[in-house]
C-alpha cells in the first residue's frame, strides 16, 4: 500500500508539529497495547496467596464496557455449529496526563489533568475456534461519527456529534464511548475492553527483556523545530526497553512518508515481536519478575467490569494463548484521505466494509480458514412470525453513482413477497436510497427472526441481515444487483483480506521499518 498521500496533505499528528498551531498537549502520543496484552499473558501466574491475589484485584481499574444507547449496540456474536463463539476485545491506549509519571512521559504540562483521548484504538478479533486472531487498528486521525454516551460516574449526556475525530470518543463518558463508537461504525459486537495509559509500556517492555524492532537506515526522530519522539537507533535490529519502547511506538516523523499511518505499521511490527518474546522468553518465569510485572500491569489497566479480576484476565490469557503465532494477522483499516477536513482519515467505503464483514463473520484473515459449517442462529434470535403477519417495508435502492433508480423495482419486489404470503408487504416510494447490494434491516433483536424469514424466502443470504437503528421495521431495500428479475441471485462474496488493509503475519520476522532519508544520521 502506498502512503504517499495523492493531495500532498498528511494527517495530522500529535508528535509536536507547530505547523497549524497544533496544540503541545497532542505530542508524544503512544501506542500502549503492549501493556494490555502482557497484563493478558502474565497477571494471572503471579499468585501469591489470597491477600495478594486481592491487593492485585484493587489494582484493576473498571468502567462500563458500553455507555452509549442500547438501540446502537451492535447484535451478540453468533455461535458457530459447535456452540463456540468468537471474542472481540477493544484495546484502548489512553493519553491521561493524570499521574507524575505519565506527565512525565507525555509532556505537555499545560494539559495536565484535562480529558484523555483515545490515541490507539485495535480490535483484537479471536475466532469462535481459537485457530485465528485477527486485529484492526484505526487510525488516530480518522473522522467518525460518535453516538449518544452518558458519563457512567456523572450521569452527563454526550450528544451525538458527526464527521468527528476518533480519539475523541474517550473523553466523552470514558472508554465505554469508544467501544460505543466501534459498534457504530463496524456493527460488531465488542465483549470487553482493556485500556492502559504511558507509564504501563516503559515497565513492562523491560519486564520481558526487550522487543527487537528493525530500521533500514540509522534514525534520529528529531528535528531542531521539534518535531519526532527522540528515537535514535542503528541500522539494523535493536531490543527496545522501557522509555525507548515508548519512543518507538510514538514515532511518526521518521518513518517512511512521516504520517500516522506509517507509525501505525511501526506498531504492527512491535506488537508481532512482543507476542513471539512473550512466548519464548525464559526470564518471564522467574517470580520475582513475574510480581513486579503483575503489579505494574494491574496498575496500569482500566478493563470493563467482565474483566475485572486476576482470575478473568488470567482466563482469557489461556483463550489468547491458544492461538498460533502464524495465525495472528494484524491490519490497518482501508483508509482514504477525507475531502472535508485537511489531513484527516475516512474508511475507504467498499474496504474498510469488507474488512469489518469478515471479522463480523468470523472470517480469518490469513485465508487460511477451512471450510465452515453453516453459522447457527442463535438460542436467543426470537422464532419469526408467521409470513402473513411481517409488516415489510420494501425500499428501491437500486440507485448508482451514474444511473438513476430503476422505476416500479420497490414495487415489483414488494409484489413478489405478497406472491409468497408476505402480505403486509408494502413499497415506500418516499425514499430511493443507494444501495450496491440488497440488504434486510431490522431495528431490534426481536425483529430479527422476521427479517431472516424475509430474506429466506427471497434465497438472500443471512450475511445481508442486519440489524440498524435507521429503519423502524423489517426493511428490505432492494439493491442495484437487483435491478431486474424475479430472482435474487447473491454475488459470490469475495472473502479476502484487502490489500488496502496493509496485512502483516505474526510470525513475520523480517519486517523492517524504512527509514525517511531526511531522519537518517551518521
Amino acid at each position: 500500500m502506498s502512503l504517499t498521500p495523492v493531495d500532498g496533505k498528511r494527517p495530522s499528528d500529535g508528535d509536536g508539529d507547530g505547523d497549524e498551531g497544533r496544540r503541545k498537549g497532542r505530542r508524544r502520543r503512544a501506542l500502549r497495547w503492549s501493556a494490555i496484552v502482557l497484563a493478558v499473558v502474565i497477571t494471572g501466574t503471579a499468585g501469591a496467596g489470597y491477600l495478594y491475589y486481592q491487593h492485585l484485584n484493587h489494582n484493576i481499574k473498571k468502567d462500563p464496557l458500553n455507555i452509549g444507547d442500547e438501540k446502537d449496540r451492535a447484535a451478540a456474536s453468533k455461535a458457530n455449529a459447535a456452540g463456540q463463539k468468537p471474542l472481540n476485545i477493544l484495546l484502548i491506549g489512553s493519553d491521561a496526563r493524570d499521574s507524575a509519571e505519565n506527565q512525565k512521559l507525555g509532556g505537555a504540562k499545560d494539559t495536565f489533568g484535562s480529558a484523555p483521548r483515545a490515541d490507539v484504538q485495535m480490535l483484537l478479533h479471536v475466532s469462535a475456534d481459537r485457530s485465528n486472531m485477527s486485529v484492526v487498528s484505526m487510525p488516530r486521525d480518522t473522522l467518525t461519527d460518535i453516538p449518544k454516551c452518558t458519563d457512567p460516574d456523572t450521569g452527563k449526556k454526550y450528544a451525538a456529534e458527526t464527521d468527528v475525530i476518533t480519539n475523541d470518543s474517550l473523553g466523552r463518558g470514558g472508554p465505554g464511548c469508544t467501544v460505543a463508537t466501534w459498534e457504530k461504525l463496524t456493527d460488531i459486537h465488542i465483549d470487553h475492553f482493556m485500556m492502559v495509559d504511558f507509564a504501563g509500556v516503559v515497565s513492562m517492555a523491560d519486564a520481558i527483556g526487550g522487543v527487537p524492532v528493525c530500521v533500514d537506515a540509522n534514525i534520529y526522530s528529531h528535528t531542531s523545530s521539534g518535531k519526532g519522539s527522540g528515537l535514535k537507533l542503528k541500522k539494523g535490529t535493536t531490543a527496545v526497553k522501557g522509555t525507548q519502547a515508548l519512543q518507538w511506538l510514538r514515532t511518526r516523523y521518521g518513518f517512511e512518508d512521516d504520517t500516522d499511518i506509517a507509525r501505525t505499521k511501526a506498531q504492527h511490527q512491535y506488537m508481532n515481536s512482543m507476542v513471539r518474546q512473550l512466548r519464548e522468553n525464559a526470564t518471564l518465569s522467574n517470580p520475582t519478575k513475574l510480581r513486579s510485572l503483575a503489579e505494574t500491569a494491574t496498575k496500569a489497566l482500566t478493563v470493563d467490569n467482565g474483566l475485572g479480576t486476576v482470575a478473568k484476565l488470567y482466563a482469557l490469557s489461556k483463550e489468547l494463548k491458544k492461538v498460533p503465532t502464524d495465525r495472528i494477522t494484524m491490519t490497518t483499516m482501508p483508509w482514504q484521505y477525507s475531502t472535508t477536513s485537511s489531513g484527516r482519515v475516512v474508511p475507504k467505503p467498499t474496504d474498510a466494509a469488507k474488512l469489518f464483514r469478515l471479522v463480523r463473520e468470523d472470517i480469518a484473515l490469513d485465508g487460511k480458514d477451512k471450510k465452515k459449517t453453516t453459522t447457527a442462529v442463535k438460542a436467543s434470535t426470537d422464532p419469526a412470525a408467521a409470513d402473513d403477519e411481517i409488516a415489510v417495508q420494501v425500499e428501491n435502492g437500486t440507485r448508482t453513482d451514474t444511473t438513476s433508480a430503476v422505476r416500479g423495482r420497490a414495487t415489483a419486489v414488494a409484489g413478489l413477497l405478497v406472491d409468497k404470503g408476505f402480505k403486509e408487504a408494502v413499497a415506500d416510494s418516499s425514499t430511493t436510497p443507494s444501495q450496491a447490494t440488497t440488504i434486510v434491516r431490522y431495528p431490534s433483536a426481536d425483529l430479527e427472526g422476521d427479517a431472516q424469514r424475509v430474506a429466506k424466502a427471497l434465497g438472500i443470504p443471512t450475511s445481508a441481515v442486519k440489524k440498524s437503528t435507521s429503519v423502524s421495521g423489517v426493511t428490505l431495500v432492494v439493491g442495484a444487483d437487483w435491478s431486474t428479475g424475479t430472482k435474487y441471485k447473491a454475488p459470490a462474496e469475495d472473502d479476502t483480506t484487502p490489500t488496502s488493509a496493509d496485512a502483516l503475519n505474526g510470525s513475520d520476522t523480517t519486517a523492517c521499518m524504512h527509514v525517511d532519508p531526511n531522519y537518517v544520521w551518521s
